[in-house]
């Protein structure tokens, strides 16, 4: 009966736990994280999903996704592929976002499982909804990183060595052994720290009695073995050595150890007094903001340690309890646990303050395993007390153990909600400007649609724009390509409609940028001459109005006449030259064009310090071959000077009276 009231009790955890990761996949990440490695892990589920280890764009340079390496191959993730399989299999059944409710569950009841291993059935339960109050483990289940993914992994390996160790079935034995392994494939520094005080156990168990215990360890250490074999093969494959990691050939110092760190243009030198300052850090974070009830947690955690220490901890128990210790000390060796704090002496910075230390998301099992442990003593020490009290009377011990679980609920539960209702802001505050920038794709893409992107973190797709990722094929009903070759882009895809999506403001959406987009229709034309007519707000009260045309060696300049709030220009482009022309300005000198190139007109309107702005048009142009072809012009309204390059797209909506910019991008086989 207590068998099956304890299981009943995991699984309405498991799905609580479930509900609760849905709502905050669901309403709070929407359009995934600020951690844009969710965008790498779910482009890599993709490419699983149709048998791929490779991407193999159509064009250089405009297809390659964020945190992927180039190799004769083709491209390949930086990321081993176990967690993105996780994610694949929830796809199978329906949607991406199911494998995390199933990962979620799954660590809600093997954590239970574990503890239910090495204490008791009551602590079990009350470790289970230990984890499930931590934020940590919230909002890392409801996004597509690696933690919670390999942290089940653990929990599979952990369940199934203790299972094993205490009834001897090496069934059991041999699932630990796959665990491990995968999760070595998955995160092997992570595995490690997390397998070293079972090795420490299984070291232990075969001084004892080598011929009893030996064929089981084996079997468990055979089958992890496996694993590291499949990872070196993985990487031969990938990399072309078993030794080189795909994230150590992205990034050959962005890595274990101490001394100089680098990924990209980011490096530090990573000394051990820095390590152990901000490993200290995130140690604290951990248990004050992230771990369930936050100090009061780790105060119950602290408590049930000593408990348990009293009570003669058994080698069982104190492997769980080790990994206090392999997975704090390990960190300080990974230079990560820096960079996810940003800025050291800035409360609230980096990645930490959105979802926590999550490198460090094996602590969980410890913490949520001995707070359980303190908080059943506490309920233990009140009943005896209250037991032992002359006059007894059992209604009343039964009100004290009840006032005793309720205050201490209450008191954690305080806690947890005013830790996490920090970082729960921070990340919908992120989503709402999430939604403004994703707006024009609300409903989907276009259908048959080629869309162009910006790159304001370099030249990488999925970086920030994580929702629109491309098919492993790059043949999806719509295609994703960064803004930098845009004809030979467009050449290998003569069939779609063509679109470019920009924004305003700069992309920093934990200040509330940008502040709007579009999706602009391209247009693209051919012949001898390709025309741009363009019309832009003059309002009557501006000093002057200026147009300036250039190519960056080359300028012409005309002072605009204005009529009834207007300004009318047109740029005409034929094989050899462009020349301003129009109703409202033009000028006699002309550019000369050869080739491929960004011309760049700017309407400068004077309105007196203070008050002037201008309109900006870049317009890419392909002259060879005696014709000349054109894309629509990417549009910006320029507050100030800057504003200007990417950050001041005009927006229709968003523009005020009397500003607005219409264009028509034509070709003629005749002069006009």
């Amino acid at each position: 009966m207590r068998r099956r009231t304890a299981t009943v009790g995991t699984a309405a955890v498991a799905l609580v736990g479930v509900i609760v990761v849905w709502l905050v996949t669901a309403r709070l990440f929407p359009y995934h994280s600020l951690n844009h490695d969710e965008g790498v892990y779910l482009q890599q589920a993709a490419m699983l999903l149709e048998g791929r280890l490779f991407l193999r764009p159509p064009v250089e340079g405009v297809f390659r996704p964020w945190f992927f390496v180039e190799s004769a191959d083709g491209l390949y993730p930086k990321y081993a592929p176990v967690p993105a399989a996780m994610f694949a299999l929830g796809e199978l059944v329906g949607s991406y976002r199911v494998a995390l409710l199933a990962i979620a569950a799954g660590n809600l009841a093997l954590t239970a499982g574990v503890v239910r291993e090495a204490f008791a059935r009551r602590t079990a339960l009350v470790a289970a909804v230990c984890l499930l109050a931590s934020p940590l483990f919230v909002l890392n289940s409801a996004v597509f990183l690696p933690y919670a993914p390999t942290h089940l992994l653990n929990l599979a390996f952990a369940y199934s060595y203790l299972r094993a160790d205490r009834t001897g079935d090496r069934r059991w034995a041999a699932a630990a052994g796959g665990a491990v392994g995968l999760a070595f494939f998955s995160r092997p520094f992570t595995a490690l720290l997390f397998a070293t005080p079972f090795v420490a156990h299984a070291l232990w168990t075969l001084r004892r009695n080598v011929r009893e215990n030996l064929p089981r360890q084996a079997t468990t250490a055979v089958l992890g073995l496996v694993g590291v074999a499949v990872t070196l093969a993985y990487n031969a494959v990938v990399t072309g050595s078993p030794l080189l990691f795909p994230y150590e050939a992205f990034a050959p110092l962005d890595g274990l150890g101490f001394g100089e760190r680098r990924i990209l243009d980011h490096g530090i030198d990573y000394s051990p007094t820095l390590a152990l300052r901000a490993n200290g850090r995130v140690l604290w974070l951990f248990f004050s903001q992230w771990a369930v009830g936050g100090l009061v947690g780790a105060a119950a955690a602290a408590v049930g340690l000593a408990v348990a220490v009293r009570r003669g901890l058994s080698p069982r128990q104190a492997t769980v309890g080790g990994l206090f210790l392999t997975v704090s000390l390990g960190n300080v060796y990974f230079w990560g646990n820096f960079n996810v704090l940003g800025d050291l002496e800035t409360a609230g910075d980096g990645l930490v303050a959105a979802l926590g230390p999550y490198y460090h998301f094996d602590l969980l099992l410890p913490t949520a395993t001995f707070a359980a442990v303190g908080a059943v003593a506490v309920v233990e020490f009140v009943r005896d007390a209250a037991a032992a009290r002359d006059g007894f009377d059992p209604r009343a011990t039964r009100a004290a153990v009840v006032v005793t679980v309720l205050l201490l609920a209450g008191v954690a539960g305080a806690v947890t909600v005013d830790a996490a209702s920090a970082p729960v802001e921070r990340n919908a505050e992120v989503t709402e400007t999430y939604q403004t920038a994703y707006e024009p794709f609300e409903g989907g893409p276009p259908a048959n649609s080629l869309v162009f992107l910006p790159d304001p973190y370099g030249d990488w797709l999925n970086h920030p724009f994580q929702l629109l990722r491309n098919d492993p094929g790059f043949d999806g009903d719509a295609v994703y390509a960064i803004d930098d070759r845009p004809f030979e882009t467009v050449d290998t895809y003569p069939d779609r409609q063509l679109y470019r999506y920009a924004y305003r403001g700069e992309w920093a959406p934990f200040a509330g940028s940008p502040r709007a987009a579009r999706l602009q229709r391209i247009e693209s034309v051919r012949g001898e001459q390709v025309i741009l007519d363009a019309t832009v707000g003059a309002p009557q009260d501006a000093q002057s109005v200026t147009v300036r045309v250039g190519d960056g060696d080359e300028s012409v300049y005309a002072v605009g006449n204005r009529t009834d709030g207007s300004l009318r220009f047109r740029l005409l482009a034929s094989d050899g030259h462009v020349a301003l022309t129009g109703p409202d300005a033009k000028s006699s000198e002309t550019l000369s064009l050869s080739g491929r190139e960004t011309i760049r007109a700017s309407v400068f309107v004077d309105y007196g310090p203070g008050g002037s702005f201008t309109y900006r048009f870049e317009l890419p142009l392909d002259a060879a071959d005696g014709t000349v072809r054109g894309l629509s012009p990417r549009v910006e309204l320029c507050r100030g000077v800057r504003s200007c390059g990417g950050a001041a797209t005009y927006v229709p909506e968003s523009a005020p009276d009397g500003v607005f910019v219409e264009t028509n991008l034509t070709a003629d086989e005749h002069n006009p």
